[in-house]
């Protein structure tokens, strides 16, 4: 129990550390929004491209990783939409419920949590989370919000395709994208290119950590309190329940079974609180109350399921 503690505490301490800075004065909310572009724009493209061009495109894609990671979101996307449906919940609501159920947080939360139970795992397993997240698990959750909109004159599929352009202009998937063509080319990087590059990826966690706690403290905590439980249980619990069903399935889908470590890491990381812009996205469709509710029960919550989860898995 203390050796799950001493990986957990740190986490949970920088986001603390953040709240409890911006909450006193010491930083104001909008240092927040410099110091999260430093890690969008920079840190975490560098770690992404650092640890995938310097491996074998082999070890970076492991397609029953993938499969599970992507069938364990897509089916709490639909238990989590269905459900909603179920209870009558307007068509906006749905769709944040759906996103906050269904996209965790493997940037800010999932990759420090992976840098300290799985050192040398933690950069290609963040590159595969990225990859699910960034084609699979995001653009569903803007289509079905997408459509909950009036059409304007733009058809589902001009929006899809402006997703796409959206999601390719990232610096984190650009990162991405260009190790992969590193890697697949053979080509070896400098070493004083490789050593800034790790430099820089080494500042990602505790930066990242800090921006999630000090973000907390400016959210808005009044909405629908009955939903946003409903969608914290299905981040913090169905999410990684519907994920660990899938690691057993993977071998009836004629893939290889997952490996200890990467089957404990692919739960872990369903299990993780949602993504950060999660409130900026629900502000858009007047739903920014329900959203950072449901985020910062979240990762309060996530305290006790990550503990019980690394107790139980490892």
């Amino acid at each position: 129990m203390a050796d799950i503690f001493a990986i957990t505490f740190p986490i949970f301490a920088l986001v603390a550390l953040g709240y409890g800075c911006v909450r006193a004065g010491v930083f104001k909310p909008s240092d927040m929004r410099v110091l999260g572009q430093y890690v969008l724009m920079i840190a975490l493209p560098a770690l992404l491209f650092n640890a995938v061009a310097t491996r074998k495109i082999a070890e970076v894609i492991v397609p029953s990783y993938i499969a599970v990671f992507a069938l364990g979101g897509l089916t709490t996307i639909a238990i989590a939409y269905t459900i909603a449906t179920l209870q009558g919940t307007g068509p906006a609501r749905r769709a944040i419920a759906v996103m906050g159920s269904a996209c965790p947080n493997s940037a800010y939360i999932g990759f420090p949590m992976m840098m300290l139970v799985f050192p040398d795992l933690a950069g290609l397993i963040l590159a595969m989370n990225l990859v699910v997240e960034n084609f699979v698990l995001v653009p569903i959750s803007f289509a079905l919000l997408e459509l909950s909109r009036p059409r304007q004159g733009m058809s589902l599929w001009s929006s899809g395709w402006q997703t796409l352009q959206s999601v390719l202009r990232r610096p984190l998937v650009i990162g991405l994208l260009a190790g992969m063509v590193v890697s697949v080319l053979g080509i070896s990087i400098p070493a004083a290119l490789s050593r800034v590059l790790e430099m820089t990826a080494a500042s990602t966690s505790a930066i990242a950590l800090f921006v999630i706690g000090g973000t907390l403290a400016g959210l808005p905590i009044v909405g629908n309190r009955l939903l946003a439980g409903q969608i914290v249980l299905g981040k913090l619990v169905l999410h990684p329940a519907m994920t660990a069903l899938c690691v057993l399935a993977v071998p009836l889908l004629g893939l290889p079974a997952l490996s200890s470590d990467l089957a404990t890491a692919v739960v872990i990381s369903a299990a993780v609180p949602m993504i950060g812009i999660y409130t900026i996205i629900a502000q858009d469709y007047g739903h920014e109350g329900l959203a950072s509710l449901a985020l910062l029960a979240a990762t309060v919550g996530a305290f006790l399921t990550l503990n019980g989860l690394l107790i139980l898995l490892t």
